[in-house]
């Protein structure tokens, strides 16, 4: 009787962590299964990287201390300020476009971008308004530019960078204008939405940044209709 006894409380004892490791197995498999895909009502955070498995970054999401610098031609910019918002990154790693926004009682301002292959923007969704004297003036639209397809946002931000580095502003403005009248800034060539004037239409420059084409109604309700040449000449239609 005694040693039935202790077979049965043996058998017990093994049945009791046969069972412990099975349940213990099916909850660790159940925590990885959840973690794959969790659902939080609430969640507080200051930066987000998205990213592919591969570990390359696609998207960040940040406030604005520790915002991403930006990335061109592989190179992570130096840290810099930037508006909290997202910043977008393409297959071979540079930044390609944003969405940016900030606003306090003097101004304020919301930028959704499409940066070029390698260069800065091409396409922005903006608002902007700045406050004065107790004057308020804003501006909104659609606002395009024309970028060289030979020369990248990381070489002009290395010729910058040389030029600064000789704190001379006098040399600084005249190499940035140079570079401007080679073409390799980059120009505004439209804008379509109001101005800070109140004027609602089309605004478009030529290659050189000289405004060409205006057509919009002003404050006054009135329509204008302007051609200009390189000077600013109006040019009259036929």
């Amino acid at each position: 009787m005694e040693n039935e006894l202790k077979k049965q409380i043996k058998f017990l004892k093994i049945y009791s962590f046969i069972l412990t490791v099975v349940v213990l197995t099916i909850g660790l498999l159940g925590c990885v299964n959840d973690c794959k895909h969790s659902r939080f009502k609430e969640i507080d955070v200051e930066r987000i990287n998205i990213v592919e498995k591969t570990g390359k970054l696609t998207m960040v999401i940040s406030n604005r201390e520790l915002q991403h610098p930006g990335i061109a031609n592989g190179k992570v910019l130096p840290k810099r300020e930037r508006s909290p918002g997202m910043i977008f990154f393409n297959t071979d790693g540079d930044e390609c476009g944003g969405l940016i926004y900030d606003g306090t009682k003097k101004e304020a301002g919301f930028v959704l971008s499409v940066d070029k292959y390698r260069n800065d923007q091409l396409m922005q969704l903006q608002y902007n308004q700045e406050s004065a004297a107790g004057k308020v003036a804003a501006s909104y639209g659609l606002k395009l530019w024309d970028r060289p397809d030979h020369f990248s946002a990381g070489q002009l931000l290395a010729i910058y960078d040389s030029l600064k580095s000789l704190k001379n502003d006098q040399i600084l403005k005249a190499g940035i204008e140079k570079l401007r009248k080679q073409g390799l800034i980059g120009q505004d060539r439209m804008f379509v939405g109001k101005n800070q004037l109140n004027q609602y239409g089309i605004f478009i420059k030529d290659g050189d940044g000289h405004p060409r084409i205006n057509l919009y109604v002003n404050e006054h309700n009135k329509v204008v209709m302007q051609a200009l040449d390189q000077n600013g000449q109006l040019i009259p239609f036929n």
